[in-house]
């Protein structure tokens, strides 16, 4: 896998290559970049995918110790990303992250040419439901983070709403989870990175302040929900599609946060005709 060397350390990435149009794809926290594997077969022939892989809890090498992991810090890693490739014009798609209100807030999101929010984080929606909060208390608590992902060595304990249960309506499999929960499951320092982010979200009113940053994106904007969504509300995918001047919007059904994992093929159409659509 091609690495990148960022501000805050080494950080990998996946890149399908190509000259297509650029779509750049944002993972969660505890997640990598495997969360849209059954999304790209479907766009690489056309469009070239890049996805990096964020310190968020999935990642395999460890940031530099003290590296800014806030929101507002892994947001501007984004823009670093970008900038390190030398992409422009791209279509940025965000999955249970939410960290485009922030970029956009920062003055970093000159080089996203269309924005695609899919079931993320939202006005002031950190940590997100029951699972954001279970690991936000977790990262207060001394070796919290250690006993929260050791839980997850047992697959029942994955389908507790407190953990991803209510983050799928249908189990990751299991493969997929493992690879995702072990980092943080094995290595100090990636707790320790994780726990900067978790512990690093501004206040209330600075993060409703970000959400309204995104009315300044002028660019084709895709807003695609899940209609039974538990952790980020149904309500905040209409009022960004409100927000955002120039967005559609789309429920899709039968699918939890997680919509690369729950419904990719729907998820892949609704992609490929927003793309098509906003061509020119």
């Amino acid at each position: 896998m091609p690495q990148l060397e960022l501000s805050a350390g080494v950080v990998d990435y996946e890149d399908t290559g190509g000259d297509g149009p650029v779509v750049v794809l944002l993972h969660g926290v505890a997640m990598d970049a495997s969360l849209w594997d059954e999304v790209v077969p479907g766009l690489r022939e056309e469009y070239r995918c890049v996805r990096p892989v964020l310190p968020l809890g999935g990642h395999r090498r460890p940031m530099r110790a003290g590296a800014d992991l806030s929101v507002a810090g892994v947001a501007r890693l984004v823009a670093e990303v970008l900038e390190k490739l030398e992409l422009r014009e791209v279509t940025l798609v965000l999955n249970d992250w939410g960290g485009a209100q922030a970029l956009f807030a920062l003055g970093l999101g000159e080089r996203v040419g269309r924005l695609v929010l899919t079931s993320c984080e939202a006005f002031d929606n950190y940590p997100p439901g029951l699972p954001g909060r279970n690991l936000v208390t977790a990262a207060r608590i001394p070796g919290g983070l250690a006993a929260a992902f050791g839980l997850l060595r047992f697959r029942p304990a994955r389908r507790l709403p407190m953990t991803w249960g209510w983050m799928s309506k249908r189990p990751v499999a299991a493969r997929v989870m493992d690879r995702w929960v072990r980092p943080a499951q094995t290595d100090p320092e990636i707790r320790r990175d994780l726990r900067a982010y978790l512990l690093g979200v501004p206040p209330r009113e600075e993060l409703l302040r970000w959400a309204e940053a995104l009315r300044g994106f002028q660019g084709p904007a895709l807003v695609a929900w899940a209609a039974e969504d538990k952790v980020m509300p149904v309500a905040h995918g209409r009022r960004l599609a409100e927000l955002l001047p120039r967005a559609s919007y789309v429920e899709i059904p039968d699918s939890r946060t997680l919509l690369p994992q729950d419904q990719p093929a729907e998820l892949t159409r609704c992609l490929r005709k927003f793309l098509a659509d906003t061509a020119a």
